[in-house]
Formats: structure tokens, sequence, C-alpha cells
């Protein structure tokens, strides 16, 4: 029996959907957990490896795989993109080179790739974290975007109009990711214009694209949260090939090779630009409303091809479907979450899943990093189905506390 790796981030939605594919492949599926080896120890976790030190996860999971041999390697989430390519080159394994994954993974590396391999994308420049935003602010070019450069999900992207937006989306920026011991962040021109992405698997560099999706809502900021996204896309077929090409092309840049590719762009006059991309696929549960061929999901997809089977003539089913990330309607604690099955009795809505718990906290972006959860559709036409979606939304209402500011100047008196 085949083994592979998954590097699995301990919140990640998608390693049941992994692990059930390679069940339906009769793959042995070992997950490496984002956990130091004390707590995996301690949880009885097969496998814990830290993807804060990286270093030290390469070492142990090239101390597994020399006592349990691994055929292949499938980082799960962004964070393990770099282990999984310094794992697989120490192993042998067929995946992109370290430099390559670094490059998808920071988006500074990505803008210098694109910029050096003539790919469309927007001037930027790295500012440091101690920069006087005040300083800077005459020198540019509104309206711009900041951005960290490791984070995903549009998480701390945000965009500055005038002086004083930049210098206010600056200090935010940079409370943001202080924490994370960052210390640039990326100022870079906003590029107008229709935003889709694209999902697709590269071999040898060579693109096949699975899936292209259309964003129906504006993503014109101040913030860039994503909700809806639906395929096929209604943009023409030359449009499609180009953004196709630019994605290939903007691959290459960063040295992209192997496995799945996800990529951000946005369209206007001038064509396609690249936003950003990833060495992964779709994030959260968005993958589970695309199938392949005879009930072939885009987990067992990527098994396929990371296993080095032909997935050549996999093709998408021809149907639209879409999905929208609930956005979080504001910050506070959710205490309720009402006309759930009228959202669901909605036609062509599939699936609606509350990903969200009950008295958890809710952080809406540019802070936040996840969404109240997901609506599933399926239909004749995209424009049918992105509909769905909007109506089924439409019947959630969400009861959100609000916090309680804290006070910390004023002590609080007990009267008893």
């Amino acid at each position: 029996m085949k083994r592979l790796l998954l590097l699995v981030s301990a919140l990640s939605y998608r390693s049941a959907a992994f692990c059930a594919a390679a069940r339906r492949l009769d793959v042995e599926a070992v997950q490496a957990l984002d956990l130091p080896k004390e707590l995996a120890d301690y949880w009885h976790v097969e496998l814990g490896v830290p993807f804060a030190e990286p270093e030290r996860a390469v070492e142990d999971l090239v101390a597994y795989a020399a006592e349990h041999p691994i055929d292949a390697i499938v980082p799960v989430d962004d964070a393990a993109t770099l282990i999984a390519a310094r794992t697989a080159q120490r192993l042998g394994l067929a995946y992109n080179s370290p430099e390559a994954s670094l490059a998808a993974r920071d988006k500074y590396e990505m803008r210098k790739a694109f910029a050096a391999g003539g790919v469309p994308s927007p001037e930027f420049r790295l500012v440091p974290l101690d920069e006087d935003a005040t300083e800077l602010a005459p020198s540019l070019r509104f309206p711009c975007v900041v951005k960290p450069t490791r984070l995903s999900g549009s998480r701390g992207v945000i965009r500055a109009d005038d002086e004083a937006s930049f210098v206010a989306a600056f200090e935010r920026v940079r409370r943001l990711i202080q924490p994370e011991r960052a210390t640039h962040l990326l100022v870079e021109d906003f590029i107008p214009g229709f935003e889709v992405a694209l999902e697709g698997l590269l071999t040898d560099g060579r693109l096949k694209v699975l899936a292209l999706f259309d964003k129906p809502d504006p993503m014109d900021g101040p913030f860039f949260e994503e909700t809806i996204y639906v395929t096929p896309s209604r943009l023409t077929e030359a449009c499609q090939q180009d953004i196709a090409a630019c994605a290939e092309r903007a691959a290459a840049a960063v040295g992209l090779r192997q496995g799945p590719l996800h990529a951000e762009l946005r369209i206007n006059e001038r064509g396609p630009w690249m936003v950003e991309l990833a060495g992964r696929s779709i994030g959260g549960l968005c993958s589970s409303i695309l199938e392949f061929g005879t009930d072939m999901s885009l987990e067992e997809l990527i098994l396929r091809h990371a296993l080095g089977m032909d997935v050549s003539s996999a093709s998408r089913r021809d149907e639209a479907v879409g999905v929208m990330m609930i956005p979080i309607p504001a910050g506070g604690w959710l205490k309720g979450v009402e006309g759930l099955e009228h959202a669901k009795a909605v036609p062509l809505v599939q699936d609606v899943s509350i990903s969200a718990r009950l008295n958890s906290r809710l952080v809406p972006l540019p802070e936040g990093a996840s969404y109240l959860g997901f609506i599933f559709a399926k239909g004749p036409s995209a424009p049918d189905v992105e509909q769905a979606l909007r109506e089924a939304h439409g019947k959630l209402c969400f009861r959100v506390e609000p916090e309680l500011p804290v006070l910390a100047d004023h002590p609080i008196e007990l009267i008893g």
C-alpha cells in the first residue's frame, strides 16, 4: 500500500476530505499535525510537528520517513507548503523547490518574481514596520493597498484612498502583524477590475485549469472579504484563455511546477492582472462543490496527481456550482443562528454549514481569519446558482452580542 504525508494545520477544514480521498484510493494517509511533540504525545497524536519551527519540522518528518517510507507529501494549507518543499527535497520526492514555495507564500517575494518575469501585477514597495507612515504617505500613489507579506484569506488587507486613510491602515496592519514577529509590510497599487479565482494543477510547469470562479460581489475595499464563488465563469472564452495563460506565466515566474495552484486575478480593459497565487488548493469547505469525472473530489484528484497517477482526462462535471463564504456581520459573541432550515429549503441550495460555534468570539476582517460558515448551491446556470446563494443568505439571521469595552484605567468598584 502506498503511503503519503498530509501536512495539516490544527484548525484546518480540509483534513477529513483528504483522508476520505485516501481511503477511496486505498492509500495510507498519515496526518502530520501542527503540534509540538510534547502536545502530540500527550494527545496520542501519531505525528506532531511544529510548523512555527520549520527546521525542526523538516527534521521530524525526515526522521519519520526513514522508518515509514512515503510516496508523496501533500500540504493541506498555506502554512505547510514551505515545510513540504524542504522535506520533499530531502527525500527526493517530486514537489516544488523550496525557493518557489517561499515565493508563493511570501507576497513580497511573489511580487518581485512577477516583476522579473513580466507578469502583469501592481507596483509595490516593502516598508519596515518602524517607518513613519505620516512621512511616507506623501510619496504614495492613491488608491493603494496595505497588506501583510505572509497572512492569507484577505486578512490584514486594507485599501487606502488618501494620506489619512493610509496612515490609519498602516497602523492597523502594524498592530495585527507585530505579534507574528513580522518586520515589514507591503504597499502596492490598487488594481481595479472584476476578480476571479482559478483552481488548477501543474505538471512539469504546464497548467490544467480545473475551475474558474467568478466573484460577482465587488472587491473594491476598504477590506476584501470574499463572499460568493460561482463556476463556470461568465467571461468570454477568449478572456478565460488569457486568464489561464497569465496564471501559467505567474506560476513559472515564481518557479511552481508541480501540484495544485490557487490563483486570484483581476480583469480590466488592459487584460488579466495577477493579485496573488498559492501552491495549494482552494481553502475552507469550498472544494466540496467541485466534482470531476465519476464522483471524484478535488482532494482525490490532488492525491492522484501527487502519487503520479494520470489525471489528464479528469474534467469537472458540466453543471453550475457555487459557494458563499458567510461573512461576519459584526464583532462580538455568537449567541444564535435563525432561519437555517429556511435557507436550506431554497431551491438549488445543497447545504448550509455553520462552522462558527455558539458562544464563540467573532472577529470580522481585516483582523479576523474565518467565516461564519458556507452555503453551497448547484443548478443549471451560474446566474441561477448565484441567486440561490443570495436568497439563502437572506434567510439567515445571526444574533451577535457586542463585546463590552475594556476600561483599563477605570477599576470596577464592587458594591456589597
